[in-house]
């Protein structure tokens, strides 16, 4: 394989479907090399040889289609496609088409350096020295720098649309006619270059045009479509293409949780009997917007958790015509409508403009995707068209009549693309909803049809339950409280727990203070050579230098008079200030594990277990099947077909693939698993059968391998410095999602439904270093309050508190204890685990790596002056409220 290819799939982080299609194209390159004047037939034939899904180029030049499903990443692999053939082909000359303005506008934004999605971000080649970006609105400005032989690479971005409706217009297109400066029209000047390749976005809008014909008189010596849907619709059905040679589609991006999932929506115990029509669609808006209040809280909260930035969704309403999108308008503004929440916070697009006006509309729909933007529902009469990425639509209501099968593909298309580009493991972050209570099983039906290239979830709304409105609760620190300091992206939907608190301090002015000593106690934070632990900041020395920096911090108010002004006495706030800092805070210093000398690490030899692998054999028919049914078993085949010496190759090349194997360190082990593995499909597959199994399920195979070499995994380094890169830690803010207006439940109380702890907020603690918290099982619950009896001070740890990383299947992932206490002779980290789970891996993993912190804790903490830390793992069913800290430490600890 081209090294390039590896050096370009890791600088542009790209996916697996991208990475697998920039490695076909680099073995085209390699089987049949572009070329002005190539024999297209020929080139055909080979191609078709090693990809018989390409059975036509359609064009008058070769012209090969990568069907991606949307949200999967089609631009950026238009960035490294053009990346690879710059760099390995020495190619100079791109022209890249969009289908409509939107799009083309976009495209332009994406490859212009310094933008938020820039194509090309990575590519060390082009950060000095980036492409000639040339559109068709500024190629006769530009015409001046096409002979500029330091320019190496051109890019030229061009809407189709304004060709087509020159053509249709009976004119010959603008960029056909002569420029004086160039002697020639800029379309015979491209048509003229050598290494001229065509790249089409959305590439089924280009089929069977008066504008698109007039693409083969380029003479591109290679043509690039990327589409996700692959097919031409007629009167007669659809049409597929017959030049796919690579096929991601919906389902399978799905499956790998590219995109969002997509979920049909109904009532509990819905009955449309009785009902009319304008009733349903009133009781579908309502719930709509009732879900899309839900999803608002949800999307807070995560942010909030997992410290990502705010995603405000918004909700997209399909009308029927402009006259009922109009109504629907009218509706949602009204007073009677949620209390009139939704004024000035919809819009109407109006499906009956076309060309360029509704261009133009709908390129300010992209507004919406911007938190300081106001609109939360869009109200559409056409389906969404290509080009409008927004990743925060969260909610559909489809109000149109159609089939189930249009209501699922038109619907959905749109919505697909994650906010923070990958799946967040929580359900209402990472779900599309579609709400369809009287189409909801017709859609579940389609759904499950054996063709469906999808599968849907089913949400069944209660409610009871769900009429409740939710809000995030954001829980401070009780320090963070008493010293008036606020979160950041307070919106709408946050609530602050604690609030009635009462203020450390009164006065305005001491206040301020108070927060500026803060502010510099936590710059202490990353000193601990000068500040090892909490208690150091009680020093005289310590002290000085806090009211030093805060002397020099504070400004005097404007016009603030001497002897006016009552200046309270900073040393004295700052004292105050580090009393509140060490009764409210349990120092967690920050720990560094370095090894010293030279790291070794890999895998021991071991003999795989390969019962389970029984796959059966493939004939050629079925391989070909694969391709044109959408179906992906056909992308394990090996790197572009190609045909391996020995079957055991097919193994190791594929284990190489994973980051966490050089084949340099571990070709004699690969080689081994590699052998075992061919001996066992040898046991029952002639060697032509296990060859089809190897080329076809690859994949599947070398990741059933790679999970079992991760327990055989070894780390052999000189030595280990510990190293503390903190002292202690600001306590980190939680997040929730509740019901609104409901106070907090008392902890002491066990609820009535201990089947859903999740859903309560706790309150009422006197010891606990948050005002709030939540348990997950009843268990937890007993703990804290054997924890507000026993220890001074304790809490539950918000995401990042810790450092801590356990090894899993290859990775390393954070693990985040679940309480952490203290007593007055000890500091306890706590983990509460269902007794069946006490010898389970991963369990046992978190365990070692949490003791080692411990361990390394107590070190820093003896040197100090400070308490050790000690690891509790404590089945659920051995905690019970008349028990002590010190009796389960005794049972439990290590």
């Amino acid at each position: 394989m081209n090294r390039h290819v590896n050096a370009i799939a890791g600088r542009l982080s790209l996916r697996p479907p991208q990475r697998r299609s920039l490695e076909i194209l680099d073995r085209i390159t390699e089987i049949a090399p572009p070329g002005k004047g190539a024999d297209t037939a020929a080139v055909l034939e080979v191609i078709r040889s090693e990809f018989p899904s390409v059975t036509d180029f359609e064009r008058e030049f070769p012209s090969l289609c990568f069907a991606l499903a949307t949200g999967v990443g089609k631009t950026r692999l238009m960035g490294a496609f053009i990346s690879y053939l710059h760099l390995a082909h020495g190619i100079n000359n791109f022209f890249v088409l969009a289908p409509n303005l939107t799009i083309y506008n976009k495209l332009i934004a994406d490859f212009t350096p310094n933008t938020p999605k820039y194509v090309f971000r990575g590519i060390a080649e082009f950060a000095a020295d980036p492409p000639e970006i040339i559109t068709g609105d500024t190629y006769e400005a530009k015409a001046g720098s096409l002979f500029d032989a330091l320019i190496r690479c051109k890019v030229n971005i061009f809407n189709i649309s304004k060709i087509n409706s020159e053509v249709r217009g009976g004119k010959s297109p603008r960029i056909k006619r002569l420029s004086e400066y160039i002697g020639e029209s800029y379309f015979d000047y491209l048509a003229g270059l050598p290494d001229l390749v065509l790249l089409m976005d959305e590439s089924h809008r280009y089929r069977a045009s008066a504008g698109v014909r007039a693409i083969n008189e380029l003479k591109p010596i290679l043509g690039l479509e990327l589409t996700a849907t692959p097919f031409v619709e007629t009167g007669k059905g659809a049409v597929a293409f017959n030049n796919v040679i690579y096929d991601y589609p919906l389902g399978k991006a799905m499956a790998d949780g590219f995109v969002k999932e997509p979920a049909v929506v109904t009532r509990k115990n819905f009955n449309p009997a009785g009902m009319s029509p304008e009733e349903i669609e009133r009781l579908k808006l309502e719930d709509g917007v009732r879900l899309h209040e839900s999803v608002k809280v949800e999307l807070e909260t995560y942010a909030r958790e997992s410290d990502n930035p705010i995603v405000k969704p918004f909700l997209l309403v399909i009308a029927r015509d402009t006259t009922h999108a109009g109504q629907l308008l009218a509706l949602i503004q009204s007073d009677g409508f949620f209390e009139g929440r939704y004024r000035g916070k919809a819009i109407q697009v109006d499906s009956s403009k076309t060309g360029a006006e509704e261009e133009e509309m709908i390129a300010r729909l992209l507004k919406v995707e911007h938190s300081e933007e106001p609109t939360e529902i869009v109200i559409h009469v056409n389906m969404l068209k290509e080009g409008w990425d927004v990743t925060n639509l969260y909610t559909i209501v489809p109000l149109r009549a159609a089939n189930a099968r249009t209501l699922i593909e038109q619907s959905i298309g749109r919505g697909l693309r994650l906010p923070y580009g990958k799946r967040t493991g929580m359900a209402a972050v990472d779900r599309l909803n579609i709400v369809a209570h009287d189409r909801f099983q017709d859609i579940i039906d389609e759904a499950n049809r054996p063709d469906s290239a999808i599968r849907l979830q089913a949400v069944v709304l209660d409610i009871d339950q769900f009429g409740q409105k939710t809000a995030t609760v954001v829980a401070q620190s009780q320090l963070a409280t008493q010293l008036g300091i606020t979160p950041a992206q307070v919106t709408g939907s946050t609530t602050l727990a604690g609030q009635d608190e009462a203020p450390a301090f009164t006065q305005p002015e001491a206040q301020k203070l108070a927060r500026i000593a803060y502010e510099v106690i936590q710059q202490f934070e990353n000193q601990p050579q000068v500040v090892p632990t909490i208690e150091h900041l009680k020093q005289p020395e310590i002290q000085a230098a806090i009211v030093k920096a805060v002397e020099e911090r504070r400004a005097p108010a404007q016009g603030e008079l001497d002897g006016v002004t009552e200046n309270p006495d900073i040393a004295a706030v700052v004292a105050k200030t580090v009393d509140l800092v060490a009764r409210q805070t349990i120092a967690i210093p920050r720990i560094l594990v370095v090894p010293k000398g030279e790291v070794r690490s890999g895998f021991k030899p071991f003999m795989l277990e390969l019962d389970t692998l029984k796959y059966p054999a493939v004939s050629d028919e079925l391989w070909i099947q694969h391709l044109r049914t959408h179906q992906l078993e056909i992308v394990a085949l090996g790197r572009g077909g190609i045909e391996e010496a020995r079957l055991e190759d097919y193994i190791v090349g594929g284990l190489v693939d994973f980051d966490d194997i050089c084949y340099d360190d571990h070709a004699d082990l690969l080689y081994d698993l590699a052998t075992q593995t061919v001996r066992h499909f040898r046991g029952y597959l002639s060697d032509d059968d296990a060859r089809k199994v190897l080329r076809c399920y690859q994949r599947p195979i070398v990741r059933f391998i790679h999970a079992q070499m991760q327990t055989h995994y070894w780390e052999d380094a000189t030595g280990h410095e510990v190293k503390i890169s903190k002292g202690f830690t600001e306590l980190k803010p939680s997040a929730y999602t509740c019901a609104a207006q409901e106070p907090p439940a008392d902890y002491r109380l066990a609820p009535a439904d201990k089947s859903n702890m999740a859903k309560y907020l706790f309150g009422g603690f006197q010891r606990c270093l948050y005002p709030v918290q939540k348990f997950d099982s009843d268990a937890e619950r007993k703990l804290a309050v054997i924890l507000e009896r026993e220890a001074l001070k304790w809490f539950r740890p918000a995401k990042g508190q810790f450092q801590i990383f356990y090894r899993q299947a290859g990775n390393y992932l954070e693990y985040q204890p679940d309480f952490v206490a203290e007593s007055i002779d000890a500091i306890f980290m706590l983990e509460p685990k269902a007794s069946n789970q006490m010898e389970d891996p991963i369990v046992r993993a978190k365990q070692e790596s949490a003791l080692q912190w411990c361990a390394n804790a107590s070190n820093h903490a003896a040197t100090h002056g400070g308490k050790p830390w000690r690891y509790l793992l404590i089945p659920h069913d051995a905690i019970a409220e008349n028990h002590t800290l010190a009796g389960l430490a005794a049972r439990f600890g290590r």
